[in-house]
């Protein structure tokens, strides 16, 4: 009697073990998902679901640029935010936002692109390397120059207009966003 006993209460700690064994499975397997969907977004994503980058959106969109950024890349782009934009002449969002003036607009945009995933130790790496400075060609042709000032990554473009680093390495699926606070332009 005792040995029948002792078989069923097996088998009930059995029953009981392999359900907390299929719930632990179930819920790493949902953890699992949602950590590959995090990371599925794309650099256009991330920019799309920041307030900050409402003007920036607006011009990619405007230039037919959302397919080229949200390819393979890598990529890794310099995000003006909306207070950059602020910062140029009076109308000159206006006037690039305009449909005859795309080519001038995909032109600034894409000097913001360079090729590649470049996260902030990789640039920091290349100052250094660099002997306090490098020049990035970018997706446009230009170059861009890039040091390091008080502790913060500093932009030069072809115009000499210098802008920072303000925010560093939002990774995505596709490549890297540094949000900086100075629209850079081509020479």
């Amino acid at each position: 009697m005792f040995n029948v006993y002792y078989i069923l209460l097996n088998k009930k700690i059995l029953k009981i073990m392999n359900k907390l064994f299929q719930s632990a499975v179930l819920m790493l397997a949902l953890f699992a998902t949602s950590s590959t969907f995090a990371q599925k977004k794309d650099i256009v994503d991330i920019a799309v679901g920041s307030e900050a980058h409402t003007t920036l959106v607006a011009a990619v969109k405007t230039a037919d640029l959302v397919a080229t950024l949200k390819s393979d890349g890598p990529f890794t782009v310099f995000a003006p935010v909306n207070d950059a934009f602020g910062k140029l002449p009076a109308g000159t969002v206006d006037f690039l936002l305009k449909t005859e003036n795309k080519a001038t607009l995909t032109k600034i945009l894409t000097y913001h692109v360079v090729a590649g995933n470049l996260d902030s130790k990789a640039v920091l790496d290349a100052i250094k390397k660099g002997n306090g400075s490098v020049s990035l060609t970018t997706v446009s042709g230009g170059i861009l120059k890039v040091s390091l000032e008080n502790g913060k990554v500093k932009l030069t473009d072809e115009k000499g207009n210098a802008g920072y680093v303000t925010v560093a390495d939002l990774k995505g699926s596709n490549g890297v966003i540094h949000v900086i606070d100075t629209v850079v332009l081509p020479g």
